[in-house]
C-alpha cells in the first residue's frame, strides 16, 4: 500500500470538481491529500472531503511538476507515446495515459474506448475519431476526460486533428474492463 501523500496548496490554482466537472479555484493554503497521480493529472481531497482534479499546468501548486510559463520553466505538452510503432499503436499508447480521476486504471483497460479510427487526410497527416463512454452516465467529468484524450492524441506527431465523442450506448459495465483492470481493482 502506498503511503499517503499530503500537500499545502502554494498558490491559487484552477481545478475541476469531481464528479460534477465544474471548474473552480483551489485557494493557496488549502491542505490536500493526493489520492491519485496518473497520466499527468492529480486527484486531491481537501480537508472537507471535496475531490478535485489538478491538471499538469497547475501541478506545481501541490509540489508536483514545474511552475507555469514565466515562473522558472513550464510543463510542456502531454507525455508522448513511444516513437516506434504505427500511428494506430501511438494513438492507443496515448489513450492508455488517460485516467478516470476516481479510478486508478487507464480508460482503455476500463473499457471506456468503444471505437478509435485513424484516417489519413488527403493533404497529409491523420484524423482520429474516437467514441468513448463514462463509467456513470451522469458524471460531469465527461468533457474533461474527452478534452484529455483530444489533447494527448493531437500531441502525437502526424495527427492533425482528433474528434472525441462521449456516447452512452451501449451503457458501460464492469464486464467491459480487461481482466488486468478487474484484478487491479479487486473485482475478482
Amino acid at each position: 500500500m502506498q503511503p499517503q501523500e499530503y500537500a499545502v496548496v502554494s498558490r491559487d490554482c484552477r481545478v475541476v470538481e469531481i464528479p460534477q466537472g465544474v471548474p473552480t479555484i483551489l485557494p493557496a493554503g488549502t491542505h490536500v491529500r493526493i489520492t491519485q497521480s496518473l497520466g499527468g493529472s492529480y486527484t486531491v481531497m481537501t480537508e472537507y472531503g471535496q475531490l478535485l482534479r489538478v491538471d499538469e499546468q497547475s501541478a506545481d501548486a501541490i509540489g508536483k511538476g514545474t511552475p507555469p510559463d514565466g515562473e522558472a520553466g513550464s510543463l510542456g505538452s502531454a507525455p508522448q507515446p513511444a516513437a516506434a510503432g504505427s500511428v494506430d499503436d501511438k494513438v492507443w499508447a496515448a489513450l492508455r495515459t488517460c485516467y478516470d480521476p476516481e479510478i486508478p486504471v487507464n480508460i482503455v483497460d476500463l473499457g471506456l474506448v468503444y471505437t478509435c479510427e485513424v484516417n489519413e487526410l488527403p493533404d497529409g497527416g491523420n484524423r482520429v475519431v474516437i467514441q468513448m463512454t463514462l463509467t456513470a452516465p451522469g458524471c460531469g467529468m465527461g468533457p474533461v476526460l474527452a478534452g484529455d484524450v483530444k489533447q494527448k492524441v493531437e500531441a502525437i506527431p502526424g495527427i492533425r486533428e482528433a474528434d472525441v465523442e462521449v456516447v452512452f450506448d451501449p451503457q458501460w459495465n464492469q464486464d467491459m474492463m480487461t481482466e488486468a483492470a478487474r484484478l487491479q481493482l479487486g473485482l475478482f
